[in-house]
């Protein structure tokens, strides 16, 4: 009996098989990660706005001296690599935050002064204003308190430095002019106006966490916080009758 000899591969199979490795070996390579960035949790924009918003929360609650780059990664759940990939200082992070932050809601409030010629509604506006800014962003209201309105706070030296003292300046000349056109009370100090309206409204704001210590107190809500400051300034102590 003949042993039977082994097929031999005919010009098919060998070009199928030269096809195969051919095909494999044309299969692009899977893209490599580009250095220094950070692998793991989701990436983007969404990453980024969430950095922001919890170092706006840090911010407003310790204080921006106080809150480093690690603790903002670690309360995001993200590792420092990634942190610093988005933010290479904290003083980045401040800057990016007053810019795609803090100055949309700066312009919002400057408009309360539009009504030039009508200073019980000007002041109305601007309180109205700051109640729902806080009330959209509650981190709003205690990060000015930490770090706009007091004295050597970070927010407001930047602020400074990008701005001046323009604004302050034509909303004080306005007041003035209010006043010495007989449109607002003369025994009023004008230079004390906004400050007392902004005072009164972010304070409480602020604060509120402190202070709410009993039933009625805890029922106050954001915007009976602004009609009770209107009716201050607008009205006065003084019973109407």
């Amino acid at each position: 009996m003949s042993e039977r000899k082994p097929e031999s591969a005919g010009p098919e199979r060998v070009a199928g098989r030269r096809a195969s490795v051919v095909s494999k070996s044309a299969e692009p390579a899977a893209p490599r990660r580009r250095p220094g960035r950070p692998s793991g949790t989701a990436r983007g924009p969404l990453q980024r706005e969430k950095l922001l918003d919890v170092a706006l929360g840090l911010f407003a609650r310790q204080g921006i001296v106080e809150t480093t780059l690690g603790e903002i990664a670690r309360e995001a759940g993200v590792t420092s690599a990634m942190m610093h990939y988005y933010f290479h200082t904290r003083e980045q992070l401040i800057d990016v935050l007053i810019d795609e932050r803090f100055i949309p809601l700066r312009e919002t409030i400057r408009g309360a002064f539009e009504h030039l010629d009508d200073p019980v509604a000007a002041i109305t506006d601007l309180v109205e204003r700051l109640v729902k800014v806080s009330e959209d962003h509650p981190w709003f209201a205690p990060l000015w308190i930490r770090e706009v309105v007091s004295e050597g706070g970070i927010l407001r030296q930047r602020m400074n430095d990008r701005y001046g003292d323009a604004d302050q300046n034509a909303a004080l000349a306005r007041i003035v002019r209010w006043q010495r056109e007989g449109l607002l009370n003369a025994h009023l100090e004008p230079s004390l106006i906004i400050e007392s309206a902004v005072g009164l409204t972010m304070l409480p704001l602020a604060t509120s966490g402190l202070w709410n210590t009993t039933a009625a107190r805890r029922s106050l809500s954001a915007r009976e916080i602004g009609r009770h400051v209107i009716a201050l300034l607008t009205h006065g102590i003084s019973s109407s009758r």
